[in-house]
């Protein structure tokens, strides 16, 4: 029956003989088959009896074979085959139900598998499923190892916005070097269509009274200010309907501040936020409630009843001043020692502040007097902020004692990580970990820009602690790494790497863990590792689990070949496929792995 079914595909491509490596790439295509040209080449030349660069409809069937009829795949069929040629439909029930932990089962579903999945008509026709079915229906994205119900924003979107983490970009006018490469405005059209809600924009004064961005005492190319919001006015909802927020680091004179709040409101109109929402005067909004908005950060001259009250009024050639205070290098670091304290203590104890309830740490002088510089604000500018004010941020104490709600602090990379001891980072133009961890992290919610934080990263009494976790409900991770399925290669033209794949988890420290499989030599179109490997994670909510595939190099070191990330609650179990990602960013379908999870709490 396979036979006839596969015959009455392909014969008429080969009524005028064999064919060549270009049109067997095209039949398996028209037969559904997704494959790597670069696999389908060596696999044809080691086909191609008599080398001549043709194949016969025999040699065709057995390339056929070899990419479709994967041991593995077949090896499940039988299982659950009660002839090893055909599926019954309680029998597709039965493997979704053991195998796929396919909620709420039901012969429909299996039905609906069976009409979208089966190739031969005849089998289709009595509820049935072929080999050729079911292979189809593995490779398929029902049987990814993301999520399906990930894919679209599940979560409760009216908290208010700092209960979110949110998408951040850094220089994201930057498309390569920090120094002298160029600024693009590629950087914030990729950035949007990730998902990135939070945009940074450089901001200087440019000739002719046209403010420009650029990163600032470089030799990095410069973009009009008006040309960069046209672009993201374009742009801005096409992946996430939830608000953006341009984060402006302004080095602009006052007069150019008053064409950057002209370009603002003229390219924006109604989605530029200026003014508080009535049902939020004094409170943070929530995303659902700022749908469709864009918000501006930036230093903010007075308060928000003052703002409201000016709406209206004509404020050109209106400025105010701006003092801020400037620590040099030795306090600095004296106030990181006490700040790098301070983020480790969770209990109150008797020397606490009686009405705020803030616990005060003996013999630390925070505030000593420091330099200050005063910067000139145009009240144009200053006026279209309202959630998002940028204040410096001195320290969490003075944060819990003053900070206003529509107050908000940027942290350096390097101050992040000495205060959290986490990995933060959000430069978008640059590949590598940080940017995997973070594009893995934000596809969950579906890919909305916008993630609720779980419960004890929102809640105000929590003593969420996370390198002392006393109470936690850890879920067992178990992962069986099957195969690969036509792994990429870099710099070869054949499918003879000698392939490994590496498990990680990112999340506490706790948490943070590696392992690795053997080394399959000489093989990158089919390796089989069959190895498993068990994780104990404590604080499943902020695990990532990476991916990466790599070729053994003695000489040079290993060779990055692809990699996936995701949140651990986003995974399915079961048997799934993991696509792999370029060190871009790039899908490298069909390239994959294929595995088995399972994890129980």
């Amino acid at each position: 029956m396979e036979m006839r079914w596969f015959l009455s595909k392909i014969q008429d491509d080969f009524r005028g003989g064999k064919i060549n490596l270009e049109k067997t790439q095209r039949l398996l295509e028209k037969l559904d088959i997704r494959c790597s040209y670069i696999h389908v080449k060596q696999i044809f030349k080691d086909n191609d009896r008599l080398k001549q660069g043709r194949i016969t409809i025999e040699e065709f069937r057995a390339i056929y074979r070899i990419i479709t009829h994967r041991e593995e795949i077949i090896e499940i069929f039988n299982t659950y085959s009660e002839n090893r040629k055909i599926l019954l439909e309680n029998n597709l029930v039965q493997f979704l139900t053991q195998e796929q932990y396919t909620a709420e089962m039901s012969k429909t579903i299996a039905f609906e598998i069976i009409q979208k999945y089966e190739p031969i008509e005849e089998v289709r026709k009595a509820r049935q499923m072929s080999f050729e079915g079911f292979t189809r229906y593995m490779d398929s994205p029902e049987c990814l190892l993301f999520k399906n119900e990930c894919r679209k924003v599940y979560q409760d979107m009216t908290h208010p916005l700092n209960d979110y983490f949110i998408s951040s970009s850094h220089n994201t006018y930057l498309v390569s070097d920090q120094l002298v490469g160029p600024s693009d405005l590629w950087g914030y059209v990729s950035a949007l269509v990730k998902g990135c809600r939070c945009l940074e924009i450089d901001c200087w004064d440019g000739a002719q009274n046209e403010p420009v961005v650029y990163h600032g005492y470089t030799l990095t190319s410069k973009l009009l200010f008006k040309t960069v919001i046209q672009a993201i006015h374009k742009y801005a909802f096409m992946t996430s309907d939830y608000p953006v927020v341009l984060s402006l680091e302004n080095h602009c004179s006052p007069a150019q501040q008053e064409i950057m709040a002209d370009n603002l409101q003229t390219t924006f109109g109604e989605s530029l936020l200026s003014d508080t929402l009535a049902d939020f005067p004094d409170t943070l909004p929530s995303p659902e409630a700022l749908k469709f908005k864009v918000l501006v950060k930036n230093k903010k001259i007075g308060t928000l009843k003052e703002t409201h009250e000016r709406k209206g009024s004509d404020k050109r050639g209106k400025v105010e001043e701006w003092e801020e205070e400037v620590a040099d290098l030795e306090e600095e670091e004296e106030e990181e020692k006490f700040k790098e304290s301070e983020i480790f203590e969770s209990v109150l104890g008797d020397n606490q502040d009686k009405e705020t309830g803030v616990k005060k740490l003996p013999g630390v002088m925070l505030f000593k007097k420091k330099k200050t510089r005063k910067l000139k604000i145009a009240l144009a500018l200053s006026d279209l902020v309202i959630y998002t004010k940028a204040e410096k941020f001195k320290s969490f104490q003075h944060s819990r004692l003053y900070q206003q709600f529509n107050e908000n602090n940027s942290i350096g990379e390097t101050q992040a990580r000495k205060l959290s001891k986490l990995r933060v980072a959000l430069n978008f133009q640059t590949p590598g970990l940080p940017m995997d961890l973070q594009n893995g992290k934000f596809l969950d919610n579906g890919g909305s820009g916008y993630i609720l934080k779980p419960h004890f990263l929102r809640e105000s009494e929590s003593y969420f602690n996370p390198s002392n976790i006393k109470e936690s409900m850890p879920i067992t991770l178990t992962i069986r790494l099957i195969s690969g399925i036509q792994l990429p290669l870099t710099h070869s033209s054949s499918n003879k790497g000698d392939t490994l794949v590496i498990i990680e988890v990112f999340g506490v420290p706790n948490d943070q863990m590696k392992q690795q499989t053997r080394v399959i030599k000489k093989n990158a179109f089919s390796p089989r590792w069959n190895e498993t490997f068990t994780f104990i994670i404590h604080v499943p909510e902020l695990a990532l689990i990476r991916f990466v595939v790599e070729s053994q190099g003695l000489i040079a070191g290993n060779e990055f070949l692809g990699q996936y990330t995701l949140p651990l609650l986003c995974m399915n179990k079961g048997y799934r496929r993991v696509p792999l990602f370029s060190r871009m960013g790039e899908s490298l379908e069909p390239a994959s792995l294929f595995v088995y999870v399972w994890y129980v709490r």
